[in-house]
């Protein structure tokens, strides 16, 4: 995924995903974050409560509710949230997840990050550079300040367990029910084939990966409501059918971050290549930005509609800087495109240069690197198996529990 540098939403101002498989976030999220590749949302000026579904409104007033709670008791609260390993981080990744796992890291929130690359299955095959970018998401976590320490970090093919979980969530929900889910109908239009059996069950494989370690929270968007509400109604139904309280279902914590484009103007994607990477340098960075289409007028101001292009690098310069568009376009005016894109690089450089300096010194050690996701593996191991084996419990499937005899030579 399951998230922003220090913005949550509240009950005046909510904002609505971008949603994609890529991230759950949040997220990256998620997060788990994950459902949006980015972890990125689309704030609406003056959007409120009101303006939401029913439904979204109630989840943003819990939301709100869940932040009070989080600063008085942190420790009542698991987070998960999840990328996958498609490609390197970039700035959207920053703000829309990384920095906010951290903040909920710094309040005593137990954060769960998981690298989803049994997913990168559902539209692609693995690249051979798979364990390099894998490496690299560990570096990125840590540079951004995640602690192996206070946090988990594993990957989904290191924990049997967790994915076992899918078959007895399968029988938990229906055909349709997959086909409904808003993820697998967009795969399907966007194709014109019929989903893989990996896409149709991709809702419940993300249900397992939430449910696994019992995770309670989720930071997410108002448009990825409908996948955390598949989590939540397999938890449902499994605490019912069993007779047992062993899931929870997860709330969400929604985000408030704006969307961020990519520099041409297009969704900001690993894939798509659009984005600052975390890894790039200070020269790259400068390089990417200075070759990006701007317009002829002269004098920058921020106007949406008629200047797209402009407007986006005001976007991308106030979500860094944390002034709004409209003071930052007053303030480089005159100066034009080159003077805007000066100031851009210029801020992006500054917030990410601790960032980049602590992740060349990771990178530096990739046994440390291997060494933290080893270990985070072996913690999501024994997670996963405590909760297989209450729902093998639950199940009367008490013999599966036994420990296989030692063989005797």
């Amino acid at each position: 995924m399951l998230v922003v540098v220090a913005a949550t939403a509240t009950l005046t101002t909510v904002s609505r995903a971008a949603a994609s498989r890529d991230g759950l976030s949040g997220t990256p999220g998620c997060g788990t974050g994950g459902l949006a590749e980015d972890g990125l949302l689309q704030r609406r000026p003056n959007m409120t409560v009101t303006d939401l579904t029913p439904s979204a409104a109630v989840a943003a007033e819990r939301s709100h509710l869940i932040e009070k709670r989080i600063a008085s008791d942190p420790g009542s609260f698991r987070v998960l949230s999840e990328d996958r390993p498609t490609g390197a981080l970039h700035l959207g990744h920053y703000l829309g997840t990384l920095a906010n796992r951290v903040r909920l890291q710094a309040l005593g929130v137990t954060v769960t990050v998981l690298i989803a690359d049994y997913q990168v299955l559902t539209d692609q095959d693995p690249s051979r550079h798979l364990p390099e970018v894998v490496r690299g998401l560990v570096a990125d976590y840590l540079a951004a300040g995640l602690d192996p320490d206070r946090s988990l970090v594993f990957t989904h093919s290191a924990v049997p367990a967790l994915n076992e979980l899918v078959v007895p969530f399968l029988g938990l929900i229906s055909d349709a029910e997959l086909h409904r889910n808003p993820t697998v109908r967009a795969e399907t239009e966007a194709t014109g084939r019929p989903p893989s059996g990996l896409m149709l069950t991709y809702p419940v494989h993300q249900a397992a990966d939430i449910l696994f370690c019992r995770a309670n929270l989720l930071p997410v968007g108002i448009d990825q409501l409908p996948h955390l509400e598949t989590t939540r109604l397999i938890a449902r139904r499994f605490n019912d059918r069993y007779a047992t309280a062993l899931f929870p279902e997860p709330d969400a914590l929604l985000t408030d971050t704006p969307l961020l484009l990519g520099l041409d103007g297009q969704k900001m994607s690993k894939t798509r290549g659009n984005g600052i990477a975390l890894a790039a340098t200070e020269d790259q960075t400068a390089a990417l930005i200075r070759r990006t289409p701007t317009d002829s007028h002269r004098h920058i101001t921020y106007d949406p509609d008629a200047r797209p292009a402009v407007a986006n690098l005001l976007d991308l310069l106030a979500a860094v800087t944390g002034e709004s568009p409209h003071t930052l376009a007053d303030r480089i005016g005159s100066g034009g495109g080159a003077g805007l894109k000066r100031a851009l690089t210029d801020a992006v450089n500054g917030l990410l240069r601790p960032l980049r300096t602590r992740r060349r010194e990771l990178a530096a050690d990739p046994g440390h690197l291997d060494a933290v996701l080893d270990a985070g593996n072996a913690s999501a191991r024994e997670l996963a198996h405590d909760t297989l084996t209450r729902v093998h419990t639950a199940l009367g499937m008490t013999y599966a529990n036994r420990q296989r005899p030692t063989r005797r030579q």
